[in-house]
């Protein structure tokens, strides 16, 4: 019976962690406005545009229909590279991705929360970059998300 419980409460988001892995930020403008003002909050902030990835032209270019998203990989060496020298294998997950995407609720901005996605990793709960990753991404999407 338990391992049944917490499958249900894992699927509602009952259980911490769980829920919070996925940080998603409701949007006003869409898909192409919306990653336009990602890309200029990044750049205006000081990070680097390593990708904007069109998955929707993606689809299309192989005949198959996809509602818009994009994603845009970016970084700053000033963050990522402490996680890096605590554990190599954060090479992985870094840079920084945030997709957004059209759904039949709206458009999304989504990321995965720093802390979730280094967790498996030799890195310290409270390493300092954690937070301020987390709070750069909270603090660009909500930029970009024009609400």
């Amino acid at each position: 019976m338990k391992p049944f419980l917490f499958f249900i409460l894992t699927a509602l988001g009952a259980v911490p962690g769980f829920a919070d892995e996925i940080v998603r930020v409701k949007a006003t403008g869409d898909v192409t406005q919306t990653m336009n003002a990602l890309e200029a909050a990044v750049t205006g902030a000081g990070a680097t545009v390593f990708a904007r990835v069109d998955h929707a032209g993606g689809a299309a270019s192989v005949d198959m229909e996809l509602p818009p998203s994009e994603l845009l990989v970016f970084g700053n060496p000033k963050l990522g590279t402490p996680a890096m020298i605590d554990d190599p294998l954060a090479g992985l997950f870094l840079p920084l991705k945030v997709l957004v995407y059209e759904d039949a609720d709206g458009v999304w901005l989504a990321y995965e929360a720093p802390a979730e996605m280094l967790d498996d990793l030799n890195i310290s709960d409270d390493a300092t970059y954690l937070s301020v990753m987390a709070g750069a991404l909270d603090k660009l999407t909500a930029k970009a998300a024009g609400g």
